[in-house]
């Protein structure tokens, strides 16, 4: 279907369809979660994307998980295609090196959603696990050297498999966590939440049709790329860098140069992290050996967190990052731009691999 022919009423009530779907998916993992951590704290987020990994809305939650719900669709791609997804999968992730992943405590469930046998979009939910296994209690360690110290590795991996859960890793993940009633029920949660949000999906998709649906997808997704880029050429244009230092690894290393080159043009906000170190002279190379290393898509995220914050600071409940996970959601007037991939079209990424903020396997990234 044409543009053209997605009027704007159109355009708006499927609009408010898809954050009411990410709303909802919000809530049910808050009222059936087990541990204190998501429902109280609500260190978690969900969202939709469409089937090429693009964010289609992420609604109140945690502001840096902004873009880890996009690269861990993205992994699923990467892994298994479409072709190799079945209604009723549901796939577990929080590998940091592999897309999405930020720290191992923070587990990701995604759900391919069907409609007319194809893939359409995915339902998204990553959620922080009170225990994930590791040397420490809590999974979360200021002292490791590498990420096996850290706790259980969910590399892209299928938990429910045409609707059937693998019991066998349920098991797994029993035997190694401190806490296996509150991790496992907080899996449950974000399970049951993923499936509440293809299930609406697919609702949405009988009222209106396919074809409207993502007809208004796209309308939506420019819309967010245009308002952006004219919050973008509000912006004094230039070239602005910042060095800082970190001031050690937890293990008696550092201090640590970061730096960002960031360039402000008419059509694009790039952010250059070349020039950012590690620790030179160790083995592994410029990643450092402590645990305060962070994964590319950590990196991803937290720049697309400030970007919005620039781009639209008048950001209500859905259509701004405000919501940090010891806040809550704020429920105020909605203003600004729906947060979705079109937002960060103009925005470039620049920061060469290995670095404190691009590392890779196996380097420990806990804190």
């Amino acid at each position: 279907m044409a543009k053209s022919k997605v009027d704007p009423f159109t355009m708006e009530i499927i609009k408010d369809a898809l954050v009411a779907i990410g709303d909802e998916m919000f809530v049910a993992t808050q009222r059936t979660s087990m541990s204190t951590i998501i429902y109280e704290v609500l260190d978690y987020a969900c969202g939709l994307t469409d089937h090429q990994a693009q964010l289609i809305t992420q609604g109140n939650g945690v502001t840096l998980f902004l873009g880890t719900l996009t690269s861990g669709v993205q992994a699923i791609l990467d892994k298994f295609g479409l072709d190799g997804l079945e209604p009723g999968d549901i796939i577990l992730h929080n590998d940091p090196y592999t897309g999405g992943g930020t720290h191992l405590s923070d587990v990701a469930q995604f759900m391919p959603i069907f409609y007319n046998g194809q893939v359409v979009g995915f339902s998204a939910n990553k959620g922080h696990w009170t225990e994930v296994g590791g040397k420490d209690a809590g999974s979360w360690t200021t002292d490791s050297t590498e990420i096996y110290q850290e706790g259980l590795q969910f590399p892209c991996i299928k938990l429910y498999k045409a609707g059937e859960i693998d019991q066998s890793l349920v098991d797994l993940i029993a035997a190694n966590v401190r806490t296996p009633e509150m991790s496992l029920g907080d899996m449950f949660a974000q399970a049951a939440s993923v499936r509440l949000g293809a299930r609406r999906f697919q609702e949405m998709c009988d009222r209106y049709g396919l074809e409207l649906v993502q007809a208004g997808i796209e309308a939506l997704l420019d819309y967010g790329e245009e308002m952006t880029r004219k919050e973008l050429a509000r912006l004094p244009k230039g070239v602005y860098e910042a060095v800082d230092y970190i001031d050690d690894d937890g293990l008696g290393n550092g201090p640590f140069k970061v730096c960002v080159k960031v360039t402000i043009v008419a059509d694009e906000f790039i952010c250059d992290f070349t020039g950012t170190q590690g620790s030179p002279g160790v083995p592994r190379g410029p990643q450092v050996p402590g645990p305060v290393n962070c994964s590319r898509s950590g990196l991803e995220t937290g720049v697309r967190t400030i970007f919005k914050a620039l781009t639209d600071p008048r950001g209500g409940p859905h259509h701004g990052p405000h919501h940090g996970p010891h806040h809550g959601p704020h429920h105020g007037p909605h203003h600004g731009v729906p947060t979705n991939e079109g937002c960060f079209r103009p925005l470039k990424i620049i920061c060469p691999d290995r670095t404190i903020f691009t590392v890779e396997r196996p380097a420990a990234v806990s804190t």
